[in-house]
């Protein structure tokens, strides 16, 4: 698929098949993720592959807007490592890259991706403090987003978002 058309192409996807993503597609999806900007170069991301079926399900509990972990056979929490940075400030702009190169490369290879989004969640209703538990994440180790994964059973209408009233030349 060429690259524009992959972006522009792109939906959220959260009705998947019952069919397993193979360990040769994650790693082309985590290569894709490492393959972001990053300030400073200081590629602040961390992953956690979840395939396990019993942590799949567990995650609606936590993360309300992750529903459809129960019904996908993959979910990846992307997480910046706050420790030590060279770039303190842009963590969340760099793993945010990481998770949107994730979703293209998804589409791209034919899987259907829903971004759910865990930070700065943490005070409205304990998204942060869950996906820290449930993953076993060291301290400094911040979950941004969880992006769910399968097989698409559905097919989101495409959609031209392009809106001309948005662009400012020189100002406003």
């Amino acid at each position: 698929m060429e690259v524009l058309e992959a972006i522009q192409t792109r939906r959220s996807v959260r009705k998947y098949e019952k069919r397993e993503i193979n360990d040769e597609i994650v790693k082309k999806l985590l290569s894709a993720a490492m393959s972001a900007p990053s300030a400073a170069n200081q590629q602040p991301w961390e992953f956690i592959v979840i395939k396990d079926r019993d942590m799949l399900d567990a995650i609606p509990a936590f993360s309300p807007f992750a529903k459809m972990a129960a019904h996908a056979t993959l979910g990846i929490l992307i997480c910046g490592d706050t420790r030590n940075l060279i770039a303190p400030g842009f963590w969340v702009q760099d793993c945010s890259a990481a998770t949107q190169n994730i979703l293209i490369a998804a589409h791209a290879l034919g899987l259907g991706a829903v971004w759910t989004g865990v930070y700065p969640m943490d005070l409205m209703d304990g998204r942060v403090t869950g996906f820290v538990k449930h993953c076993q994440l060291p301290e400094g180790v911040v979950p941004l987003a969880f992006v769910v994964l399968g097989y698409p059973a559905e097919t989101p209408s495409k959609q031209n978002r392009f809106n001309p009233y948005k662009i400012h030349a020189n100002v406003w």
